[in-house]
């Protein structure tokens, strides 16, 4: 008989109440309690359905963890420096701190701490980069299961025909596997609006690539529920505590 029991962080995970690296510290610290108040132990396995209760600590903590907004310039690398580029990380300072950020708090030195881009913009593309300390917006932008919107503006070289829209909208594979349905509008001769629920490697300018276009800009206008909005290049400002992604 297969034991059905899995690691209580991964189902902690898996219902979104934090990461599993997370939910190991909690453990640790003593802050979960599982089935009407066992206190759990790392590596400690459960039923998918079991009841789950964090302590007022955690909680306190998930509070704390910050989510960062950036308006990634072309030039800058999403995450670790490479090839002499700087990492996106670096612009988020005092001195490019958006001016009209509604939660009025003020970056501290210990706030980078943790702090990590949650999926990739392109060296040569620009937009809204998310970083966070948190690891249920990690999960719900990045995830296996994640199904989050993102849309791109994108100025393109090349004739737009109607052959060439419906294969971006389906029909086109990367690396061996096909693309999940994207939505496609034309905008203009010259720019077109993507709107995809995936993240493959340059995948833009390379769907463009297979219908014949070249891809001359691409800007990243919003995640799921959250617009890049007025927030200028090269700035940034902090999730507000009513936005969700």
């Amino acid at each position: 008989m297969t034991d059905e029991k899995v690691r209580l962080s991964k189902v902690m995970a898996q219902r979104g109440i934090c990461s599993r690296r997370e939910a190991d510290a909690y453990i640790e610290k003593g802050w979960v309690r599982y089935d009407g108040g066992k206190l759990a132990e790392l590596g400690v396995r459960v039923d998918p359905g079991t009841d789950i209760e964090l302590d007022p600590q955690a909680r306190k903590r998930q509070a704390e963890v910050l989510t960062i907004l950036l308006n990634k310039p072309v030039a800058y690398v999403s995450g670790q420096a490479e090839k002499g580029y700087r990492p996106a990380i670096t612009l988020i300072t005092p001195s490019n701190h958006y001016a009209r950020d509604r939660t009025r708090r003020r970056i501290q030195r210990d706030d980078l701490k943790g702090l990590a881009p949650a999926g990739r913009l392109d060296i040569d593309s620009q937009g809204l980069l998310v970083l966070t300390q948190d690891g249920r917006v990690a999960r719900t932008l990045v995830g296996p299961d994640s199904r989050i919107e993102k849309e791109y503006l994108v100025r393109i070289q090349g004739q737009v025909t109607e052959l060439a829209l419906e294969k971006l909208r389906h029909g086109l594979s990367l690396d061996g596997k096909a693309l999940k349905p994207a939505k496609i509008t034309q905008i203009n001769p010259e720019q077109l609006k993507f709107v995809l629920t995936e993240g493959k490697k340059r995948q833009i300018r390379r769907m463009c690539d297979l219908v014949g276009l070249k891809v001359t800009g691409l800007k990243r206008v919003r995640i799921g529920r959250v617009r890049l909005g007025s927030l200028p290049e090269g700035e940034w400002r902090y999730l507000g505590k009513d936005e969700r992604f």
